[in-house]
């Protein structure tokens, strides 16, 4: 009997993301097909083989693999063992359609670099509550795809803009529970979500999601001292839950929250 393949595929709620697929296949072989959406891919063990408008190609572990919309492309392992994918299909206007051309070109690159910057994004869109991180990845990873995708041989420098830095910090420290979308804020302060990123990036050292969360972290601390319990203070201070908190608090402060609200008794 063959072996079956595992799926796990959801939509997040992050703007310009169609999709997130994992999988592992063994057997099964994709026909000729096209999507709607750009397919941005990282192969974690196997090799895929693929035509891509009757050219072949193939994606492997040290690859981003970038498949361009309405073209047609097929996929099969290369290995009996198989091959294990994580997808994440963005929207149409992510990218420029007029590099459709140049992603059948060339669909892909060996960058340790863009794959570390897509394995972030990937991560980011598989946890609940960090949709603004998903956003802010998702922005630098666009503009690094859309770089190479014109050619480009080195990263665009950064365009300092501290007044916009600073109105963008507003917004974050005004609303630190609910928080704002990387959307709403472009919107907001008329810019370009890249640009909004990484002028803030440029002005105080970290991106927008790392701020906003060392706010809550700030305040759920204060919360934890005086007593509060740590599944209430999460969702006080704006984490999705529990464990959401745990996890970015064990990072910024290496002890979970219980721990640090016992070390004050």
């Amino acid at each position: 009997m063959p072996p079956r393949p595992t799926v796990r595929a959801w939509r997040p709620r992050v703007a310009g993301v169609s999709e997130v697929l994992h999988a592992h296949f063994v057997e099964h072989a994709y026909p000729a097909h096209t999507h709607g959406t750009w397919t941005l891919l990282l192969v974690d063990t196997g090799t895929v083989r693929y035509d891509l408008d009757r050219h072949q190609h193939g994606a492997l572990g040290d690859r981003v693999t970038l498949l361009p919309p309405h073209v047609a492309h097929d996929g099969r392992s290369v290995e009996a063992t198989g091959f294990r994918k994580r997808v994440v299909y963005l929207d149409e206007d992510v990218l420029d359609v007029a590099r459709i051309g140049a992603a059948v070109d060339h669909p892909g690159w060996a960058d340790p670099a863009l794959r570390g910057s897509v394995h972030g994004l990937l991560g980011a869109l598989g946890r609940e509550g960090d949709e603004l991180e998903a956003e802010v990845r998702l922005q630098l990873v666009a503009d690094a795809l859309g770089q190479r995708l014109a050619g480009a041989t080195a990263p665009a420098g950064v365009r300092r803009d501290p007044r916009l830095a600073h109105r963008l910090r507003d917004l974050l420290d005004a609303d630190v529970v609910e928080g704002v979308s990387l959307s709403v804020a472009a919107r907001a302060l008329g810019a370009h979500p890249t640009h909004l990123v990484r002028a803030f990036g440029a002005e105080f050292g970290i991106p927008p999601h790392r701020y906003l969360t060392g706010r809550r972290l700030d305040r759920a601390r204060q919360l934890l001292l005086a007593g509060e319990r740590a599944a209430d203070v999460a969702v006080a201070v704006g984490f999705h839950d529990q464990a959401h908190l745990t996890r970015h608090f064990r990072r910024l402060l290496g002890v979970t929250p219980t721990a640090y609200a016992r070390s004050a008794q």
